[in-house]
């Protein structure tokens, strides 16, 4: 849905009307570097479609559901902090608010060095 172009406008137009206190980007870790693509086009149509002269608003953070899948295939992760100087706020690794976690970076470390 990251290249439908009116959903994009409207998510931004969204974020512009309600000025949220926290804005985050959720998506999926299964898909890996798709989710990085999916970020990188939220960001830039939450920068295009902002008011004119105003500052953009930006995500504030990641949230990424079914991490549990991934085993040691962590790099979108890393890459999606990288790409917007965000953090991962929570991780999913079930199917209910209770299942939200808080990223262990020492395991994604571990993971990668492995």
């Amino acid at each position: 849905m990251q290249d439908n172009e009116p959903l994009m406008r409207e998510l931004a137009k969204l974020i512009r009307v309600n000025e949220p206190d926290l804005v985050l980007f959720v998506g999926e870790a299964l898909v890996g570097n798709e989710a990085v693509d999916q970020l990188v086009k939220f960001n830039e149509a939450l920068a295009n479609h902002a008011a004119p002269g105003a500052k953009p608003r930006l995500i504030d953070g990641i949230v990424l559901t079914k991490f549990d899948t991934i085993d040691d295939k962590v790099g979108a992760a890393v890459s999606m902090t990288y790409i917007t100087g965000q953090p991962i706020v929570f991780v999913g690794c079930g199917q209910t608010y209770a299942d939200l976690r808080n990223l262990n970076v020492g395991a994604v470390v571990h993971s990668l060095l492995n």
